[in-house]
Formats: structure tokens, sequence, C-alpha cells
């Protein structure tokens, strides 16, 4: 994943390991967002079924807006592989300057839906930093 975010032009500023423990998973996302103001955010795991997987309302509680469609299209790109994609509960979202996009743990299907939305995620940063307009067309 990390090779998939270098290839489209993302510097890997931080990387940490974090237990399955919601109020440490918002600790790092507000400290990330606000502090070290890094523009792109990607969580990997945490957004299964299981009652360990708390990484989906982490994000929630911690962004200011909420982006769907990027959610949606990561799970309308994988349930074109897999019927599971429906299980994912991944979340987008913003926080400041700071777009949050939770991937699925498992490291095939974090590519899969990275490589979704990748190509537009720049757009939207740019956006949030106001370098770009909504109106932009390709």
């Amino acid at each position: 994943m990390a090779n998939c975010l270098a290839e489209g032009g993302y510097d890997i500023r931080h990387r940490a390991i974090i237990p399955d423990e919601r109020s440490e998973i918002e600790e790092v996302l507000i400290r990330l967002a606000d502090e070290v103001e890094i523009n792109l955010i990607v969580t990997v795991g945490g957004t299964g079924f299981s009652l360990r997987d708390v990484t989906p309302e982490a994000t929630i509680a911690v962004c200011d807006r909420m982006v769907p469609g990027i959610a949606e299209a990561m799970r309308g790109a994988s349930l074109k592989i897999t019927p599971r994609a429906m299980l994912s509960r991944g979340q987008a979202g913003i926080r400041k300057t700071s777009l949050i996009v939770n991937l699925p743990g498992g490291p095939k299907a974090a590519v899969e839906n990275l490589l979704a939305v990748l190509p537009v995620l720049g757009h939207g940063i740019d956006i949030l930093l106001g370098s770009a307009t909504e109106c932009a067309r390709e």
C-alpha cells in the first residue's frame, strides 16, 4: 500500500501500529491532522465486524465532515471482486485540512480499495487547501 501512495506522488511522513482502542486511534488521528498537519491520513484495518474493529467510529468521532462518496467508491470497486466487500465499514472524512480514509485490513483489499480512489484524492486535498475548485474538469 505504501508503494501505491508513493507511486501516486505522496510522501509517507508517518507510520504507526496502533492498538484497536478507539481512544488511541482518535488521539493519533487528531495529532496527525492538527499538529503534524498531514493532508492525507490512511488507516488500514479495523473496519470489519469484530467487536474490536472501531476505526470507523474513531474516524467519525474526529471528523468535521464525512465524505461518503470515497467509502462508497471503494466498496463499489471491491464488490466487483468479492461480495464480502459489503461487510467493510470503512469511512472517509475531513478534519481541518486532512482527509482521513479507512482501508480494510487485508493487504490485497487495502491496495484494491486505495487504487479505486487514489486518482481523485489529490484533487480533494487541493480543494481542502484552497488551491483548486470543485468545478475543475479534467
